[in-house]
């Protein structure tokens, strides 16, 4: 596409709008090359260090990726609202959502209806006392250190606060691999470069983590479990073999997101404690409901005292009614209860679908959380094959970074005979009779 169909300006300030605009608008697409720096000044009559102070804003905002000697790229995930997505047809089951199942969320009526908090004016504490109280208890129960506790807006809200405080752009951050689409959004858009670790089932490899940590990154971002979208979780020894492993890298930043927290299907692990700067990021979303917006971080004295200070400048404190109604629901008559329910179902219909497609042949990884992982050939066929057949599953390409492909599978509305059609629909679709791409 020739540059003045997308690209204009004569500042640099309108040249980046420019190539914003056409990403915004899908002129220019994830992963489409931009011109060279010199041969986008000669079309645009403008000095070349004028178009590369366009591209360098361009990268900080993480609209764009440099790539080395093959020149400068639109980002795979530029944080830019994306065409809103048509919803599968009726017919069709949607399995491609990482939503909870609103039928275990606790009802919200009960404790909206005992709720009277009274106006909370500027100036006074940013987290009510007894959610603090709450908060810390469940850390504590968990063997995570919470002496040091605050509230945000969301396990995201957290590793992005958490980062902020102690990264700056260019910083390299090493992932899962593959990771949580929304934290390689985040990472974009704050202009951090992202390093993949491979994983397994019990989470990050200690020898990959290793590599990566041999050649330099700040910070590091794990799920301890329910892992986004592969549902790998740490387990003691894996635990003990990383902490080993991060013993080389006293000042790396450590953040673990525990966003699914009572409902993830086994127990807490940590690698944070004794470190010198961490931060353990709990959502209630996947527990309470997703429209709760509260999450607690727990953290070393200075990281959650950067993030309270960058509070009070912007959003200043997550409302008191969310954090009130947080209070309310745990301590609701038979919200643990619910919440172990809850667990158990998720646990069912992961394992139904992980036993069936074993049964037909075909490995899959789901060891905690909502969804399942399943290796595949070729993606793209997969997921339109399965889409034929009347499912709605997720392309693994937005999570994956260097790993194979796969389709990731959320099972929270599975039950055990729709595991059963859906682990043969898999199978007969990765019989190589069914392919229809040219070999």
């Amino acid at each position: 596409m020739p540059v003045q169909n997308y690209i204009t300006g004569s500042r640099a300030v309108e040249i980046e709008a420019s190539v914003e605009a056409a990403i915004r608008d899908g002129r220019l697409s994830p992963g489409a090359g931009l011109p060279t720096i010199r041969g986008c000044a000669e079309a645009l009559g403008v000095s070349p260090a004028t178009v590369s102070s366009a591209y360098r804003s361009l990268r900080e905002r993480g609209l764009v990726v440099a790539r080395g000697r093959r020149g400068t790229a639109v980002s795979p995930l530029p944080p830019l609202p994306p065409p809103r997505a048509p919803r599968p047809p009726d017919h069709v089951r949607n399995l491609a959502e990482g939503n909870p199942d609103p039928a275990l969320l606790p009802p919200l009526g009960p404790a909206l209806r005992r709720l009277d908090p009274p106006p909370r004016l500027y100036g006074e504490d940013l987290v009510l006392p007894e959610l603090l109280d709450l908060e810390r208890r469940l850390f504590r129960a968990d063997g995570v250190p919470s002496e040091h506790v605050t509230i945000v807006s969301g396990a995201l809200d957290g590793i992005e606060r958490a980062l902020l405080a102690h990264l700056r752009p260019g910083d390299r951050v090493a992932v899962e691999d593959p990771a949580f689409v929304a934290v390689r959004a985040l990472l974009a858009a704050l202009g951090l470069v992202e390093v993949p670790v491979p994983i397994d089932d019990s989470g990050l490899r200690p020898d990959a983590l290793a590599d990566v940590l041999a050649d330099g990154v700040s910070a590091l971002i794990v799920t301890p479990r329910a892992q986004n979208p592969t549902g790998a979780a740490l387990d003691a020894r894996r635990v003990r073999e990383l902490r080993r492993v991060l013993a080389a890298a006293p000042d790396l930043l450590v953040i673990e997101d525990d966003h699914a927290g009572p409902v993830a299907g086994v127990p807490a692990a940590t690698l944070c404690r004794g470190r010198e700067h961490w931060s353990v990021v709990r959502s209630h979303s996947k527990a309470l409901g997703p429209d709760t917006r509260v999450a607690a971080l727990s953290g070393d004295a200075e990281t959650i005292a950067r993030i309270e200070g960058r509070q009070l400048i912007g959003m200043r404190w997550v409302s008191h009614v969310l954090q009130r109604l947080v209070v309310e629901l745990w301590s609701q008559r038979g919200t643990r209860a619910r919440l172990a329910r809850a667990e158990a179902a998720y646990t069912r219909r992961r394992g139904a679908l992980i036993d069936a497609l074993a049964g037909r042949g075909i490995a899959a990884h789901g060891r905690s959380g909502l969804n399942v992982w399943i290796p595949v050939r070729e993606e793209s066929v997969m997921v339109a094959g399965l889409l034929e057949r009347g499912w709605a599953v997720a392309a693994g390409e937005r999570f994956r970074i260097a790993s194979p492909p796969a389709i990731r599978v959320t099972t929270v509305g599975l039950d055990p005979h729709g595991a059963r059609d859906l682990a043969n629909d898999v199978a007969d679709l990765l019989r190589p009779a069914a392919r229809t791409y040219p070999v």
